[in-house]
């Protein structure tokens, strides 16, 4: 054992100096960067990650490289979280005893020269993250050894390579720890030690087919065949050593694991690595493959390729490092230097309110220095939103869209009631229009909530670079900015609210831009003159030919009958009795002074005797439409349309100007003077009051949250 011992002690003691001068910078970055979140974790440190199968023979292999028995051990899933094995190597002193020691990274300062108990905390760590019933869990364990008989490097041992969820286990466990490993052996800083039983089929070997993923060119993958000792008897592993099966640029090594035998035997690490020895050395293939064979050699080929490796990225990773110090330095300088007393705290504060008040202003304004080139910001937005979305929204809207004919001529007929009507009724129009009107009540609110988020954000994108240095009054400044303007909106919404109703309330026929109804006949009867040009000569054409001339004649007819009312509407006799003289539009005429009411009952009731049978009626059903469109009705129908739209466009254009106005003064410009009050408070605090931070939260924030 003695002999042994010695034995690994000449191979640390030849290979001390290899990698003695890189490898530990890495490793002291790694203790720098392990408890560091943000930009500097994701910075990626070379490393060398263990893949392989699960009882592929990784914590033997990793046992063997320390000479130590720390690891969790077993026939089932050992390795549940990964394992950031950082490996020390310290040169014997005359005041060091040389005993070995290991410290986790969640327990710094404390040593552990027991092993047993470094096995008992990795499994306590790991049942804390991952559970006691074979749970996995991506959350590293940090842990490293220092000692004399070691070489420096840092390896990751992952979990191994799963096929059937067990315990606690997922059902995608073989995905999420695919996953896992690939989250680490993708990085080009890493190296991948592919471990791979000698007893199965090394073709298929899962740990060469994802090193083959992440690293096509096996440039930066070592092979591990591992139990070589109990491959089937007429068969060895030569050619796979020899990389002529799956080649890699960095090649293979063979070694020989205890079995769990010897583990439950409590057989010695030197001893194991004795026979290892014993073994190539006997064996008639293996002997000639002294370079490529043994945990030695894996050692010194691991600290070789990552030194090596170091070497190689260390200028890039140089760069990198200075180019992050370089960032944490300008914005380690934007928060300023510390403040001690209290004068200096209440300046600040009155600064930074300052300048929040002043970047507001000239973003709403477009006084900002920092003018964007490629996108709208600030009060430009705004203007978009009136101009090409408000306005040219309202203006595509049609007012009779969601009107029928139908629709129209039944309002018309339920607004004559029993009579027929002389002209075209004025409350079905007055109905209709003042529906069209409270449809633009909502595009009006959604303009006022678009600029309200517009503010919203304009509030947040103040770029005030004192502000990065005090987070917590960051937000509180966002809260109030954000309860003033949400207070602002609703006078803005009531006076929106306001101008609908008034337009609702008052439909105003005398607005010189409303078309009136005689202008509206003239138009409807130029109208159905041109629909006639486009009347054909066929059979089906000419039946819209006579459609249309009737239209004609009863437009005529309708048109004269409006324009002299007064005219045609003549009274005969006294008040008491009056004689309606309609001959050419109702076909026909009373004579002046006889009624159905002078006849006497006695005829009346002759008449009806002399009737052959009695007539029954059918009852009307319960819901009624109109009958079938006659001209005069076509006619009413175009009128009422026309009337529609060009009292729409009256109102529009007022919707159109004053909602705007209205969301400016209530809410845009209401939020600029309450900047302007904290300028005066500010003004005040330096001019000769006590700036005391007493006195700032009684007139500045209660302003803040008026």
């Amino acid at each position: 054992m003695g002999e042994e011992a010695s034995f690994s002690n000449k191979n640390v003691a030849a290979s001390t100096t290899i990698g003695s001068s890189v490898i530990p910078i890495i490793n002291r970055l790694q203790d720098i960067f392990s408890p560091v979140d943000g930009e500097l974790s994701k910075i990626s440190l070379p490393q060398v990650a263990v893949v392989g199968s699960q009882s592929s023979g990784k914590s033997s292999v990793l046992e063997a490289l320390v000479g130590r028995d720390f690891l969790p051990r077993g026939c089932d899933i050992c390795t549940r979280r990964p394992l950031a094995l950082m490996l020390v190597n310290r040169p014997r002193n005359p005041g060091d005893d040389g005993r070995e020691w290991a410290e986790f990274r969640h327990l710094p300062g404390k040593r552990f020269f027991d092993f047993t108990k470094v096995r008992q905390e990795i499994m306590a760590e790991t049942n804390k993250e991952a559970g006691s019933n074979r749970g996995v869990s991506e959350k590293q364990i940090g842990l490293k050894i220092s000692s004399p008989n070691v070489l420096n490097m840092t390896l990751v041992d992952l979990p191994g390579i799963t096929k059937v969820p067990v315990g606690d286990q997922p059902t995608d466990i073989e995905a999420r720890i695919r996953k896992m490993i690939m989250a680490y052996i993708r990085q080009e800083n890493c190296i991948i030690l592919a471990v791979s039983p000698a007893n199965s089929d090394l073709a298929t070997s899962d740990a060469l087919q994802m090193a083959r993923e992440a690293d096509p060119t096996g440039s930066r993958t070592i092979g591990v065949i591992t139990k070589l000792d109990i491959m089937d008897r007429g068969t060895n592993a030569c050619n796979f050593l020899l990389g002529k099966v799956v080649p890699l640029r960095l090649g293979y090594v063979g070694v020989v694991n205890r079995s769990q035998e010897d583990i439950n035997k409590n057989r010695s690490m030197q001893d194991a690595l004795a026979y290892e020895k014993n073994f190539f050395r006997d064996h008639p293939v293996y002997n000639g493959l002294s370079d490529r064979c043994g945990i030695p050699q894996l050692a010194k080929k691991l600290n070789q390729i990552l030194e090596q490796h170091i070497r190689m990225v260390l200028p890039g990773l140089k760069s990198e490092l200075h180019s992050r110090l370089n960032a944490v330095a300008k914005e380690l300088q934007k928060y300023g230097d510390v403040m001690e007393s209290k004068a200096e705290k209440e300046t600040m504060l009155l600064n930074i309110l300052t300048k929040y008040c002043e970047a507001f202003s000239a973003m709403v304004d477009g006084r900002s220095q920092e003018i964007s080139t490629k996108e709208l910001s600030g009060g430009a937005r705004i203007r978009y939103i009136f101009q090409s979305i408000f306005v040219k929204t309202l203006e595509e809207v049609d007012p009779c869209q969601d009107l029928t004919d139908e629709d129209i001529r039944t309002a018309i007929q339920n607004a004559t009631g029993p009579r027929n009507a002389l002209f075209v009724p004025e409350v079905p129009f007055e109905v209709l229009v003042r529906r069209q009107i409270a449809r633009l009540l909502d595009p009006c609110l959604q303009c006022l909530r678009f600029v309200y988020d517009e503010l919203i954000k304009m509030s947040h994108a103040c770029a005030v670079t004192e502000l990065q240095r005090f987070p917590v009054l960051r937000r509180h400044l966002d809260d109030v900015m954000g309860k003033f303007i949400r207070d602002s909106v609703r006078p803005a919404e009531r006076m929106i609210d306001s101008l609908i109703e008034i337009e609702m309330d008052y439909i105003n026929s005398s607005n010189p831009n409303f078309v009136g109804g005689k202008k509206a006949v003239e138009v409807a009867m130029q109208q159905l003159k041109s629909s006639q040009v486009t009347d054909g000569t066929d059979g089906e054409k000419g039946t819209l030919s006579e459609i249309g001339q009737r239209f004609r004649l009863t437009s005529q007819l309708f048109l004269s009958f409006s324009l002299n009312f007064l005219g045609i509407l003549e009274l005969s006799g006294n008040s008491s009795s009056r004689t309606w003289v309609f001959p050419i539009i109702f076909g026909g005429k009373v004579q002046a002074g006889e009624s159905p009411a002078s006849r006497s009952p006695h005829e009346t009731l002759h008449n009806v005797e002399q009737l052959p049978s009695t007539i029954q009626l059918t009852e009307p059903p319960s819901i009624l439409g109109p009958l079938e469109m006659t001209e005069q009705e076509a006619v009413e129908i175009l009128v009422t349309k026309l009337l529609l739209q060009s009292y729409y466009d009256v109102v529009r254009k007022n919707v159109q100007d004053l909602v705007p106005k209205s969301i400016m003064h209530f809410l845009v410009n209401f939020n600029m003077i309450f900047i302007f009050k904290i300028h005066f408070f500010k003004s005040m605090l330096y001019v000769g009051m006590n700036s005391s931070l007493a006195l700032i939260q009684r007139f500045i924030f209660p302003l803040l949250m008026c």
